[in-house]
């Protein structure tokens, strides 16, 4: 894949608008390994090789367990989630998915326990801003980070 275009350098000042708003969601007061898990799960719905490449790297350097984030294509099934990721989760889904989903009641309803309502709106914010980010990401084919392949024996094994 080539990327299209450097989107940064193209248009700053649009770019410099989104960059402010990122900064604001991550200062929102929502806990750190949340914001990973959303811009980590909405990315693998998106397909963004890039953005699931940066938020899994970001969420181990600040401490997330592999397991956690190996297992999020599965939190439905997996143990590893507390109530309020869960949440915020099928949250992320139904909202990434919105064309499909409608945000159906049942999912907004799931966040009332664990959310305040201003934290609902920061969640959704969130949610907005990494699936605005992935259609950049995709539609100008930014590439992952790249690294050099396991050796054949080790991947063999």
């Amino acid at each position: 894949m080539t990327p299209r275009l450097n989107y940064f350098a193209t248009a700053p000042k649009l770019l410099q608008a989104m960059l402010n708003l990122e900064k604001t969601v991550a200062a929102s007061g929502l806990e750190h390994c949340l914001i990973h898990l959303v811009k980590t799960r909405a990315s693998q719905i998106n397909g963004c090789a890039f953005c699931i490449d940066m938020h899994t790297r970001d969420a181990i350097k600040e401490g997330e367990s592999t397991a956690r984030l190996f297992l999020l294509d599965a939190w439905r099934e997996a143990p590893h989630y507390t109530p309020r990721e869960r949440a915020a989760l099928a949250w992320t889904e139904a909202l990434t998915l919105v064309a499909a989903t409608h945000a159906p009641d049942e999912d907004y309803e799931a966040l009332k326990p664990e959310f305040t309502e201003e934290e609902i709106v920061k969640l959704t914010l969130l949610i907005a801003t990494i699936n605005a980010w992935n259609r950049l990401a995709i539609g100008f084919r930014s590439l992952p980070q790249c690294e050099a392949p396991a050796p054949a024996a080790a991947a063999a094994a």
